[in-house]
């Protein structure tokens, strides 16, 4: 009997190294099938690998195949509205690969960013998956030409990467779509910013189906800006809408709250569907809302193997891949639930 040198009991690469009468790194050779030694030796200390009851711990497995069976999750999604879902992905798809995910949140501070990017290759991780809070904003730390893959996830990647993001478009069909399946026949977009990416792809698909002459309402993304929409909307003279798509959930609660203060029903009078499905957001509005589920956490999961794919070497086509969203239909448009 070998002396076990964990305090835990159990039996660690050296003692089976002793126990086969070699150094650790010819284990290691054996145990991973590669480096040159005679095929009896490598038989030898497999059979006795499996004679004492050695497994590998994660340390071991990190000196076995040159792995640290970590990946690095760096954001400046400070509040986690997107990291979150995105995070729960990935340690889904990771969990039995017996990798670890750790985050680390860099806000838009490049030097923050340098230092955790440090901290990662330090810690040998075997990649890094970056995201942020939009898909046209990139982090503010150069990822490029790192030891390790770097996969994007919601955030602007090298043109040699792979990136993956919600497709805005196919959530703002889906929505349209939708509205007039439910029979609204006047509707009108009200969304954030007109310098964001999303929000000229969303617009563009929503008067594809709604029909070009459709009004498009571009502010903050706020309850406020909501509020202030349906002034505009309800102005003297317009044709008011029976059907209104909301850039993210909180412009939809601002939009439902101000039609309500009007004495508008929400869904018998106007529909309203969301974007996004914060649930604390799109759960507790009144009625609650329908809304655009990103799919942040299966894109999330598509990172996670993406990059543990190429942590093992295996080849991955680079570039833009766009996940499809899906309509959750809640009380906000009167509407059933499409089969």
């Amino acid at each position: 009997m070998i002396k076990l040198r964990n305090r835990n009991g159990r039996v660690t690469i050296h003692d089976l190294a002793t126990a086969a009468g070699v150094s650790v790194s010819t284990v290691s050779k054996a145990l991973n099938d590669n480096g040159r030694m005679a095929a009896e030796t490598r038989a030898r200390i497999k059979r006795i690998a499996t004679e004492i009851g050695f497994r590998p711990n994660a340390l071991a497995r990190g000196l076995l195949s040159s792995r640290s069976f970590t990946i690095g999750l760096l954001t400046n999604d400070t509040y986690g509205r997107f990291t979150l879902p995105v995070m729960a992905g990935i340690s889904e798809a990771l969990v039995d690969h017996g990798v670890s995910v750790f985050l680390c949140a860099i806000e838009d501070d490049p030097a923050l960013g340098k230092i955790h990017v440090d901290a990662m290759l330090d810690k040998q991780v075997d990649g890094i998956i970056a995201t942020g809070k939009r898909i046209d904003g990139s982090l503010p730390v150069d990822l490029s030409g790192l030891p390790v893959p770097v996969v994007y996830a919601f955030t602007t990647g090298t043109p040699d990467s792979v990136t993956l993001t919600a497709d805005d478009g196919h959530g703002a069909t889906l929505a349209a779509a939708w509205l007039k399946e439910i029979g609204r026949k006047r509707l009108a977009h009200v969304t954030g910013p007109d310098d964001f990416a999303a929000v000229h792809a969303r617009a563009a698909a929503f008067r594809d189906v709604a029909g070009l002459d459709v009004p498009v309402l571009y502010g903050a993304w706020s309850e406020n800006w909501g509020h202030e929409a349906i002034d505009q909307l309800w102005g003297a003279g317009k044709e008011r809408p029976d059907g209104i798509f909301c850039g993210n959930d909180q412009i939809a609660r601002g939009v439902i709250d101000a039609l309500r203060e009007r004495g508008v029903r929400v869904p018998e009078d106007v529909s309203v569907i969301g974007f996004d499905n914060w649930e604390i957001v799109a759960a507790q509005s009144r009625p609650p809302l329908t809304t655009i589920d990103m799919n942040l956490k299966e894109l999330g999961r598509q990172a996670g193997l993406t990059v543990l794919a190429l942590s093992e070497g295996k080849p991955v086509e680079a570039g833009l891949r766009k996940l499809p969203c899906r309509l959750v239909v809640r009380q906000s448009c009167g509407g059933r639930a499409q089969s």
